[in-house]
């Protein structure tokens, strides 16, 4: 028996593109006009010819086609021409908004979504594809309560349509997990802002100010902070200044009832190597004295084995005078460290020239 010959398979995509290029069907005009034909112009012109319902339609079943193929742009495009025909049938113009709707809902041009169905209610106020897709909107402007009334008035017209209820169950769950986040959200600005206060409030016990004035600006790494002990301890950052070589070091978190010598002992060790700045050898414990001033340019000596909570407390004014205490300037106390001698003398006395 004889093979019949089989028909070519069917491209769905190549036909709607090869019905762009029917001028009957073009959304556009080329853009060269020595391209148009007296017979493309004639075959454009029929697009218009008609009352505006007509053209609306015909408008309306392009877009419906290309809407179908799922290529929304284009389908877009033929509900927009279909509206801008001025249509006057009341259910073809809410028919064209419903699915300009239906097209945005897919390009997540939400706010147009909302316009559209905002339309329809106005002169169809039980239109259960409005309250839907603008339902659908809201929710994925997280606007959950807005979405919830929105399924309620369309449950009000039709209570067990099965779309609406899925919808109003899905923005009911997200109005749930926006208030969870929420809820999260403010107590950890609470806990914040009560550590905040927990911690200003041990800074000025200690005699400590701030510059500027609160610790805000002071960048997390450098924070200050308070241990989860009872009752707490201060940690601070503290930079050791040694001016003779314009060098530094710092301790990120030094505790407050830790003495100085503590930390001098592991940064130059009796029997360790000398840092490579230190020319003459000078930087070995017994050898150093420590300094620190106040906000009022006082100049405190520290003793090696001095804590930092003791120096704090040396910081403070007498009665009757002016609030005085150790600067945290960038988040750190500043320590100064020289060795002893012609060294430190001088640096005494640049100091109270500056002072003066």
């Amino acid at each position: 028996m004889a093979t019949l010959p089989q028909p070519a398979p069917y491209d769905e995509h190549a036909k709607l593109k090869e019905m762009d290029s029917v001028p009957l069907f073009m959304k556009n005009l080329p853009s060269d006009a020595s391209e148009q034909s007296d017979a493309l112009e004639a075959l454009q012109a029929l697009v218009y010819d008609g009352t505006p319902d007509e053209i609306a339609t015909n408008f309306k079943n392009q877009g419906n086609d290309y809407f179908k193929s799922k290529r929304y742009r284009e389908a877009l495009g033929f509900y927009n021409q279909a509206v801008d025909s001025k249509p006057t049938e009341t259910i073809l113009l809410e028919s064209l908004y419903l699915n300009r709707a239906a097209c945005n809902l897919e390009l997540q041009n939400y706010g147009s979504v909302l316009r559209d169905c905002s339309k329809v209610l106005i002169t169809n106020p039980s239109s259960l594809k409005a309250f839907y897709r603008s339902a659908l909107a809201l929710i994925a402007l997280e606007r959950s309560p807005e979405a919830i009334d929105c399924c309620n008035r369309a449950l009000d017209i039709e209570p067990e349509n099965s779309g609406i209820l899925a919808t109003l169950k899905r923005a009911k769950d997200f109005k749930e997990l926006q208030e969870r986040k929420e809820s999260i959200r403010l107590q950890k600005i609470a806990a914040e802002k009560a550590e905040k206060k927990q911690l200003n409030d041990a800074l000025k016990e200690r005699n400590i100010i701030a510059v500027p004035n609160t610790i805000d600006d002071i960048p997390g790494d450098q924070q200050p902070y308070l241990s989860k002990d009872e009752p707490p301890s201060l940690h601070l950052p503290v930079l050791f200044l040694y001016p003779q070589y314009l060098q530094s070091d710092v301790i990120s978190s030094f505790e407050e009832h830790t003495r100085f010598t503590d930390h001098l002992d592991l940064m130059f060790p009796p029997n360790g190597a000398t840092p490579g700045w230190d020319a003459k050898g000078e930087y070995n414990v017994s050898n150093l004295a420590l300094y620190a001033s106040t906000k009022r340019k006082r100049l405190l000596k520290i003793g090696k084995r001095t804590t930092l909570a003791e120096l704090c407390r040396n910081a403070a004014a007498k009665p009757g005078e002016e609030v005085d205490g150790l600067e945290l300037v960038g988040g750190h106390l500043s320590i100064v460290v020289l060795p002893k001698g012609e060294v430190e003398q001088k640096w005494i006395d640049d100091f109270k020239k500056q002072r003066e």
